[in-house]
């Protein structure tokens, strides 16, 4: 009996401005972001004279303005009188006050909500003194941290709408209808705090944001704000509790490359990679070793200053797994610096 494989029906997205029809009634775009990962995946569920739309994109003069090309083209002219946000990373929850503005409902997670709120809220003109404590325990380079200390720093308003002060909540393990179905909301964690993936009763639909993601790996990062959180087990949890509801004919559609099938196995390499990970960075820490010093056995090759910060807050996660595990120790170096040592 062979495995499933995963498969990618559609091989090339949609163009900007345009969409393709992925189900009944629903049709999935896409919108550029100005990093690596260069785009966000949008999908829209007709709802006869409206559509529920997931997620939005940043805030940016661009995106509104191949929002209203979608909107008046493939979305037909028809209003979204529902906005659905998986999590609220600003690629997905940017526009959403834009959104919200011209009508639409917003359905979100209530951490994912409080955390848009908060995060729109404080914006830093710097790098505070806790968060470069925080960069200097975890080892970051001379030229990173020298960087850090004279540049303006990354702020959710720059990309973010601000959002109104109502909304609906999403709740794991309660149903929502949009699109003709019924869907069961489970939540998961790790890469963003009770990030809502969506399953549907009535067809192989499965909406999995940035949790179920296809090819590429979603950041696990710990910050400033929680530093000692341990985001890998969450993941672990999340990934191992979709198990039992995953089967090889649903189609995922994810907040980033192509939708597919094969989620039984996809589940398993999300797990498989971070036991892998773990099981180099414990070999890696026979040494006591930084955070700043872990990418090559995490990542498998070096990495440049565009990546440098995701890579050390996954470090990071991947450290405070073994440190609250048990399976490595830390001390203060007369740097500032902890290291990690099995």
């Amino acid at each position: 009996m062979t495995t499933p494989l995963i498969t990618y029906p559609w091989d090339t997205p949609p163009p900007e401005g345009e969409a393709i029809t992925v189900a009944d009634g629903v049709l999935w775009m896409r919108l550029p972001l100005p990093m690596a990962l260069d785009h966000v995946n949008i999908f829209a569920f007709d709802e006869g004279d409206s559509w529920t739309i997931i997620d939005t994109g940043f805030s940016s003069r661009k995106g509104k303005a191949i929002w209203e090309t979608l909107l008046a083209g493939p979305l037909q002219g028809k209003p979204v009188s529902r906005l659905i946000v998986t999590h609220h990373h600003p690629d997905h929850v940017g526009l959403a006050g834009w959104f919200i503005a011209k009508g639409a409902e917003l359905l979100m997670p209530r951490t994912g909500w409080l955390m848009t709120r908060m995060l729109t809220l404080d914006e830093q003109p710097s790098y505070t003194d806790e968060a470069l404590d925080f960069y200097r325990r975890a080892g970051m380079s001379a030229e990173e941290f020298a960087h850090r200390k004279t540049e303006r720093p990354f702020n959710f308003a720059d990309c973010v709408e601000p959002l109104p002060m109502g909304y609906t909540r999403l709740v794991d393990g309660d149903t929502v209808q949009f699109g003709g179905r019924t869907w069961d909301i489970r939540m998961g964690d790790g890469h963003a705090p009770e990030h809502a993936t969506f399953w549907s009763r009535d067809d192989n639909l499965v909406v999995g944001g940035d949790q179920l993601l296809p090819s590429i790996s979603a950041n696990l990062g710990v910050y400033p704000t929680e530093p000692d959180a341990d985001p890998v087990q969450e993941w672990l949890t999340a990934c191992e509790s979709f198990q039992p509801f995953a089967t090889d004919d649903q189609l995922v559609l994810p907040g980033h490359k192509l939708p597919f099938t094969g989620l039984p196995l996809r589940l398993r390499q999300m797990i498989e990679n971070h036991h892998g990970a773990l099981e180099r960075l414990i070999e890696h820490l026979k040494e006591p070793r930084t955070g700043g010093e872990c990418f090559v056995p995490l990542f498998k090759r070096k990495i440049g200053r565009s990546a440098y910060g995701l890579a050390l807050v996954e470090a990071l996660a991947h450290l405070n797994h073994l440190h609250q595990t048990g399976i490595a120790t830390r001390t203060m170096g007369d740097d500032g610096a902890w290291r990690w040592q099995t």
